[in-house]
């Protein structure tokens, strides 16, 4: 079974980032979380979000939007 949500500091492992700097992209709301009783867990699919984000800010694609398909004019 594919494992849909880690600890903290599993994600931040899967990141390659430290505990700390994982849990300020969470308090900033950069990184999606949810909170199961005292504990808080990142889905699987926040981590594949934060990714493809920083892929596209990072490749000048940040919110752009796609381009238009240009065989329905045709």
């Amino acid at each position: 079974m594919t494992r849909i949500l880690y600890p903290v500091r599993e994600a931040a492992e899967q990141l390659g980032l430290s505990i700390s700097a994982t849990r300020n992209l969470i308090a900033t709301r950069e990184l999606r979380s949810v909170k199961i009783g005292h504990s808080r867990r990142v889905p699987a699919e926040a981590l594949h979000e934060f990714v493809r984000r920083l892929e596209a800010e990072q490749n000048g694609t940040a919110g752009a939007t796609p381009p238009a398909d240009l065989s329905a004019t045709a």
